[in-house]
């Protein structure tokens, strides 16, 4: 994999799909390897694809400071990665927590990004709360699903405070459009792809300053996709709704059946929606 290195010295990788022009992809976790982004789904077929591996993660080195895994310190980690690819502006593609480290880049620095796609994005950075019933009525939408009672029930615990980490297992079918082989398959590849430790890290005190962070985001001028999943869990469609209404010209989609890993429930349909904007 190729590399290059961060400000403070730690040599960082990044994955290559496809050919024309980048796409800076940002993974979530927070803190998991890219690998589990695939090439989203063909979408390396009209866009080249970098991956990156953040600091701690995939193929990238574990720092001296565990501090640095800190959101709004990974900042210089994606504008290094700019200036390695020769890039004065870049298009910035993120997936779920990755969309508060992309919120953080463009607030920084708004005249390096070209378009930004949000997908299934965390609201974390922006201060957004989705509420218990608001994820209860989007569970709702997978009643008739035959393992709907046992992680509906996790899902409560979960609400109330009382999870346990069996909890978090028993909810993981309502995170994909369809809780087939190939969605188990992805799950259980999550574990061994995520920095526990850096997670912990990534969200800490003094990561996100939601009032600044919404100021810069109203004055951002290029144009911004954010994808919503229709059945997603984790980032309701009506929590990134409200998302989609702190940029001046945003676009949002929600996508049909879809959970929180959209290019996994319906390749197609999230390639031609994600490609068209990116054109």
């Amino acid at each position: 994999m190729p590399s290059f290195s961060a400000h403070d010295g730690t040599t960082l990788a990044y994955r290559v799909f496809g050919e024309g022009p980048p796409v800076v992809c940002l993974p979530g976790g927070p803190m998991q390897d890219s690998l589990y982004l695939g090439d989203l789904g063909g979408l390396s077929a009209h866009r080249q694809l970098i991956m990156l591996d953040l600091r701690g993660t995939g193929e990238s080195a574990i720092p001296e400071d565990a501090a640095s895994y800190r959101c709004d310190r990974l900042v210089d980690d994606v504008d290094c990665l700019r200036e390695h690819l020769g890039l004065d502006r870049m298009d910035l593609l993120a997936h779920s927590a990755g969309a508060n480290l992309a919120a953080l880049y463009v607030g920084q620095r708004p005249e390096r990004v070209g378009k930004l796609a949000l997908i299934t994005p965390s609201v974390m950075a922006v201060g957004i709360t989705i509420t218990g019933d608001v994820r209860r009525g989007t569970a709702q939408l997978r009643r008739d699903e035959p393992w709907f009672p046992t992680a509906s029930a996790a899902l409560e615990a979960i609400v109330a405070g009382k999870a346990t980490t069996d909890s978090f297992q028993a909810v993981a079918p309502f995170f994909y459009g369809c809780w087939d082989e190939a969605a188990r398959a992805h799950r259980a590849a999550e574990d061994g792809q995520k920095n526990k430790e850096a997670a912990a890290v990534f969200g800490a005190e003094g990561a996100f300053d939601p009032d600044t962070t919404r100021a810069a985001l109203a004055r951002f001028a290029s144009q911004v996709l954010l994808l919503a999943g229709e059945v997603d869990l984790n980032s309701p469609p009506r929590a990134v709704a409200e998302f989609a209404e702190l940029f001046p010209h945003a676009k949002l989609v929600i996508q049909p059946r879809a959970g929180h890993f959209p290019w996994l429930d319906d390749p197609d349909g999230f390639v031609a929606t994600t490609a068209a904007y990116l054109e």
